[in-house]
């Protein structure tokens, strides 16, 4: 995860990284076996047993047994059972459940968190996007369409589709959020082995849902991968809007246009061949975060339509690195589109300057102040419903 080549990604440090991962498998297997307890599988001795034996504890898979098992699950659940001090309660863990259940179901717990991390960020960006779009509800600018100076519209119009734009992105990742399910079924989604040990294993896969505080859909989707693709195309349309946003200001900023800046802050932005200049890099980042999207949420549909069989041969192994990068690239880009929606500094006079020369803003700006208030009467009452 991250490292050099990824600008700014301390700011997901420890989200999403395998020490996480781990841990979020480990999660999914206590819960399993306090599932099974609920339902009759277990004891509650040993549920708790299982339960004190992950307390605090995070392991170093050997990267030569998770290749050897091809994902993993395997090493981690051996590890287990070896660290369960009652022998009995060992032979509890993971019973009736299959890789792909512990590691689908992990990643939705990732998922979960980045998205928390997301929606903080973007709620970040809406406010202060919401605050220009009323502080120049009726500043005039140029506007411009195919490069060219077009008639002169409003920064606050502006503003307020950058803003419209965040609120839509924000909403498609709530109805993510909200049907983020578990994956059960076992070895070849039947819940079989479960039902060797559960009177009803459907009962016990929705007990499991509810110790994670996720859904139960109902059946296993081993093979039907809306879940992954409903998640990838949620972050994509995220990096969309963060990435107009960035190259609008990115546009805005450069010297000869000079409407817009990013603030300032020391050390940040600094040319290693020219001392006198400062590079916009928030907005660098945003903007290249958005063009890596897309192909990782194509990698996450490519896999879907090779999700064949029972269980998948190397289409579901394609989705990890995707997923993650894609969870990634969206933390630390909402992180970054904040920031620079928070510092934004705006030159007024030059949108004025311009704008005298694309038109009369008085003939062309249309209702832009109407509908600058109704993008900020939605912001308001989205914020009602959060409180």
């Amino acid at each position: 995860m991250g490292g050099l080549l990824v600008p700014g990604a301390l700011r997901a440090d420890g989200l999403l990284d395998d020490a996480a991962l781990v841990r979020a498998m480990l999660s999914v297997e206590v819960a399993w076996t306090r599932a099974l307890h609920e339902t009759g599988g277990a004891t509650a001795a040993q549920a708790e047993a299982v339960a004190g034996a992950v307390a605090g504890w995070t392991p170093v898979l050997d990267p030569a047994d998770v290749e050897d098992a091809g994902n993993p699950v395997l090493p981690l659940v051996t590890a287990l059972r070896d660290r369960v001090a009652d022998p009995g309660a060992a032979t509890v863990v993971h019973t009736g459940l299959t890789s792909q259940d512990v590691l689908d179901t992990a990643l939705q717990l990732l998922a979960r968190a980045a998205l928390g991390r997301i929606r903080a960020d973007l709620g970040r960006t809406a406010a202060a996007l919401a605050r220009l779009a009323r502080e120049h509800r009726s500043t005039p600018m140029a506007g411009r369409t195919l490069t060219q100076h077009a008639v002169p519209v409003t920064f606050g119009l502006t503003a307020a589709q950058w803003l419209a734009a965040i609120l839509d992105a924000a909403g498609r990742l709530d109805a993510v959020r909200r049907e983020q399910p578990v994956q059960c079924g076992g070895a070849a989604g039947t819940l079989a082995r479960a039902g060797a040990v559960v009177a009803d294993p459907v009962a016990t896969a929705a007990a499991f849902a509810r110790q994670l505080g996720l859904r139960w859909p109902g059946l296993p989707w081993h093979t039907r991968r809306a879940p992954v693709t409903r998640l990838g195309d949620a972050l994509t349309e995220t990096c969309d809007a963060l990435g107009v946003f960035a190259a609008d200001v990115l546009t805005l900023g450069r010297p000869e246009i000079g409407e817009v800046a990013e603030g300032a802050v020391t050390g940040r932005g600094r040319s290693s061949a020219m001392p006198h200049k400062r590079n916009p890099v928030l907005g660098v980042l945003v903007n290249a975060a958005a063009l890596q999207a897309p192909p990782l949420a194509a990698q996450l549909h490519l896999a879907a339509t090779r999700a064949v069989d029972q269980r998948p041969d190397g289409a579901w192994h394609a989705e990890w690195p995707a997923l993650r990068r894609l969870l990634e690239l969206t933390v630390v880009a909402a992180a970054q589109a904040a920031e620079l929606a928070g510092g934004l500094r705006v030159n007024d006079d030059a949108m004025r300057r311009r704008a005298e020369t694309a038109g009369d803003p008085a003939e062309s700006t249309g209702v832009s102040g109407s509908l600058v208030d109704e993008v900020l009467r939605r912001y308001e009452e989205g914020r009602d419903d959060d409180a």
